[in-house]
C-alpha cells in the first residue's frame, strides 16, 4: 500500500498536468509557436555550435581566392581561406548570447521601473516617469555610435548593459499603463484591505496578469538587441576580436565578397540575420495576441466564420428551399 500510494498520486499529477500543458499548446497561436521553433533551434545551434565547428574560424591558409562550398568547406572559405560555415556556427553564439543578456538587463528594468511607477502613483509615478521619459527621447544610435566606438571591448557584458541602458524605457511604459489598469481592481483592493504587503500584491495579484507583456516586451528587446548589434558591427563599430553575424557581414563587404560573387560568404550570416529577425517578429506577434483578448477573440471569429462558409456556403438559400 505504500508503494500503491504514490503512484496513484503520479498518475493523477499527470492527468491533471497533461489537459493544461494541451490547452495551453492549444491557446497558442501558429504564429507563436513558428517563432518561437525557429528560434528555439537558433537558440540550440548557439549552445552546441561552437563544438561542432570543424575548423578555428579565424585560421587563415595562405590562399587568395574565396573558395565555393565543396566537400572540405560546406559553405565555402573567405578569401583567406577562413572556413565559412566555422565562423558562422561561433558568430550565432554571439549575436543570440548578446540578445539574451539585453533582453533580460533591458527587462528587469522595465518592470522595476514600469510596476513601481504604475502601482504607488504620486511622486514615484511622476519621477519614474520623467526618467523614462528622457531615455525614450536620447537619440539612441548616435549614443550608441560615441559609447561603442570608445569601449571597443571584447567583453559582450559591456554592450549589453549600453544597449539596456538605450532600449528599456519603452517597456518600462507600457508596463506602467498596464499596472495603471490593474491596481484598481477588485482583488488588487481586497488584498490591500485584508493588509497584504505592498510587495507581495506586486508579486502575486499584479505581476502574474502582465506576464504576457512582459514576456513581448522581453521578445521586442532581444530583437532591437540582435539587429542593432548587427548594424553596428557592419559599420565597423564592434570588438573584432570574436566573431558575430555582424563581423562576418563587415569582412565581406570590405573583402569586396559582393563584387567578387562569392555569395556564401554573406548569404549565410544575412539568411541567419533574417530568420532570427524573423522568428523574434512572430514571436512577438503571437505573444501580444495572447495577452490581448480583442486579437485573441478576433482570430477565432476568423477561424469559426472560415470554417462556417467552407462546410455552408448558401445557408440563405437552402433555408429558403
Amino acid at each position: 500500500m505504500s508503494v500503491a500510494a504514490p503512484l496513484v498520486a503520479d498518475a493523477r499529477t499527470q492527468q491533471r498536468a497533461a489537459p493544461v500543458w494541451r490547452r495551453l499548446s492549444r491557446s497558442m497561436p501558429l504564429k507563436a509557436k513558428i517563432g518561437g521553433a525557429i528560434f528555439g533551434l537558433f537558440i540550440l545551434i548557439a549552445i552546441i555550435g561552437p563544438a561542432l565547428a570543424p575548423y578555428d574560424p579565424s585560421a587563415t591558409t595562405g590562399q587568395t581566392q574565396a573558395l565555393a562550398p565543396n566537400v572540405h568547406h560546406l559553405l565555402g572559405t573567405t578569401s583567406t581561406g577562413q572556413d565559412v560555415l566555422s565562423q558562422l556556427l561561433v558568430g550565432l553564439r554571439s549575436t543570440v548570447v548578446l540578445g539574451l543578456m539585453t533582453g533580460v538587463i533591458a527587462t528587469v528594468l522595465a518592470v522595476l521601473v514600469g510596476v513601481t511607477a504604475g502601482f504607488l502613483g504620486g511622486v514615484a509615478d511622476e519621477g519614474l516617469s520623467l526618467v523614462a521619459n528622457v531615455f525614450l527621447v536620447l537619440p539612441a544610435l548616435p549614443l550608441l555610435i560615441v559609447v561603442l566606438g570608445y569601449l571597443r571591448t571584447g567583453s559582450l557584458l559591456p554592450v549589453a548593459i549600453v544597449l539596456s541602458v538605450l532600449g528599456w524605457a519603452w517597456g518600462a511604459r507600457v508596463i506602467r499603463a498596464q499596472t495603471l489598469t490593474l491596481r484598481n481592481r477588485d482583488y488588487v483592493l481586497a488584498a490591500r484591505e485584508t493588509g497584504e504587503r505592498t510587495w507581495r500584491i506586486i508579486a502575486f495579484e499584479i505581476l502574474p496578469n502582465e506576464v504576457s507583456l512582459i514576456a513581448a516586451s522581453f521578445v521586442s528587446t532581444v530583437l532591437y538587441a540582435v539587429l542593432t548589434s548587427v548594424a553596428l558591427a557592419f559599420i565597423g563599430l564592434a570588438s573584432f576580436s570574436g566573431w558575430s553575424l555582424g563581423t562576418m557581414l563587415y569582412w565581406a563587404t570590405g573583402q569586396e565578397a559582393v563584387q567578387l560573387g562569392a555569395w556564401w560568404w554573406y548569404v549565410p550570416p544575412g539568411l541567419s540575420v533574417a530568420l532570427l529577425g524573423m522568428s523574434l517578429v512572430l514571436l512577438n506577434f503571437g505573444l501580444d495576441e495572447i495577452g490581448n483578448p480583442r486579437l485573441r477573440d478576433g482570430g477565432r471569429r476568423k477561424i469559426k466564420g472560415a470554417r462556417w462558409r467552407a462546410s455552408d456556403p448558401t445557408p440563405v438559400i437552402r433555408g429558403l428551399l
